[in-house]
């Protein structure tokens, strides 16, 4: 079958599926406006739960100003080529330097993008010869990350350390055999559900077994830990983590990321990882608003103890009136229901448009059949109001739902 002939007759992928109903509303909506709690949508002003601004810093204007001041100075474009060849300063070796100290490693190396970094972290550690152990719920950019890994590898189900072990019982056995390693992969704080990876009782299984441990901690970067260095520092365990992710694009809310470890292995990441090597380097806009907004991180803690005051609110508001939020212990809200595809986009509909409320939400192929997740993301800018608010507009829309009245077909609301 030709290729553009097998894409037609899928119809788009299993979410593409829902293209014509659902693009510009449900998939690929435009926020308009001021990054905030408020934004504009479709002509109306939302209260906003759907952006992973978590400390404020997007509109901060110490942050706006140093971005302007910044693009200013140099533009976009410098500095020009990759840091291998040409693209290489002394503010990108600053900046990497103070994430370094900042999370407890002696060394880091910034990476232009986060998903694209993972997977090639991944790639560049492994040989053919060397085992993976991964939590089943890993994201996106870990499984894509692992499908260029030419090795074995075996999933744990999600956070079930009897099984963690007994995989890496079989892993060992099986790198001894090759003559290679072992690599376990998990998540600091798991972006959909918001519960956190063991990473204490992985650390522990060091005792028993000879791995590295790689540790994703993108939605943990600025806001787990007594000075918000991440899920590492939350559990004590910064020592124990071999390999250590952060993204930008959470707390820092702007674009790039990091990789730290020690110095040997970051110099062998930064001569090995093809998506640097043959990238341009990160902006100077990039890179001096990332100075810029991890010291406003060091000098603020009250940007953290503001976001946490919120979360502490909204969760237990959500628990006191019957919803279920799973097992999250970070900022990240899941508000579980039960419902199909159409029941849940009927919700997101009438949370907009009657209660100008915008959140996400996530239905099947992404989660089981039946299931519904709409996911809240609270910030440090964010009022007790607006979870009062949130909190009487979920528990009307919960009603609705139990009474049927979201047993409808899917509306649609696609760009016309």
């Amino acid at each position: 079958m030709d290729i553009f002939e097998r894409i037609h007759e899928n119809a788009g992928g299993p979410i593409g599926q829902y293209q014509k109903l659902s693009h510009g509303y449900y998939s690929f909506p435009k926020l308009e406006g001021e990054i905030g709690p408020r934004m504009m949508f479709r002509g109306r002003e939302v209260l906003n739960w759907s952006l992973n601004n978590y400390l404020g810093l997007a509109n901060n204007p110490e942050v706006r100003k140093a971005d302007a001041e910044a693009a200013a100075e140099f533009g976009m474009a410098y500095p020009m080529g990759a840091r291998m060849m040409s693209g290489q300063t002394k503010w990108h070796e600053q900046l990497e330097r103070e994430l370094a100290a900042f999370v407890g490693k002696p060394d880091a190396f910034l990476l232009n993008y986060g998903y694209q970094g993972m997977i090639s972290i991944i790639d560049s550690l492994l040989t053919r010869r060397d085992v993976v152990v991964y939590d089943s719920e890993a994201h996106a950019c870990i499984i894509d990350g692992l499908r260029l890994h030419t090795g074995k590898r075996f999933v744990y189900p999600h956070n079930d350390m009897e099984a963690c072990r007994k995989q890496l019982g079989h892993a060992t056995k099986l790198a001894e055999e090759n003559g290679g390693g072992v690599l376990v992969i998990t998540e600091g704080v798991f972006g959909m559900k918001g519960d956190l990876g063991k990473l204490d009782e992985i650390v522990a299984m060091k005792k028993d077994f000879k791995f590295r441990l790689l540790v994703d901690d993108a939605h943990g970067f600025g806001t787990m830990g007594k000075t918000g260095a991440g899920t590492p520092e939350h559990f004590g365990v910064i020592d124990g983590v071999d390999v250590l992710f952060n993204t930008f694009a959470k707390s820092m809310a702007g674009i790039g990321a990091f990789v730290s470890s020690e110095k040997y292995i970051v110099d062998y990441l930064r001569y090995n990882m093809r998506s640097q090597t043959y990238a341009k380097a990160l902006p100077m806009p990039m890179v001096k608003g990332a100075l810029k907004r991890l010291d406003m991180i060091r000098k603020h803690p009250e940007f953290k103890d503001n976001l946490w005051t919120i979360v502490h609110a909204l969760q237990s508001g959500f628990r006191k009136r019957g919803f279920d939020i799973g097992g999250t212990l970070s900022p990240v809200t899941p508000v579980y229901m039960k419902g199909g595809v159409d029941e849940a986009c009927n919700i997101v509909v009438d949370l907009r448009e009657t209660y100008n409320l915008f959140c996400s939400v996530v239905v099947y192929p992404v989660i089981p059949r039946g299931e519904i997740i709409l996911r809240i993301i609270p910030t440090a800018v964010h009022t007790l109001e607006d979870v009062e608010y949130t909190l009487d507009c979920f528990e009307k829309c919960h009603a609705k739902l139990k009474n049927g009245d979201y047993k409808k077909p899917m509306p649609d609301m696609g760009e016309k």
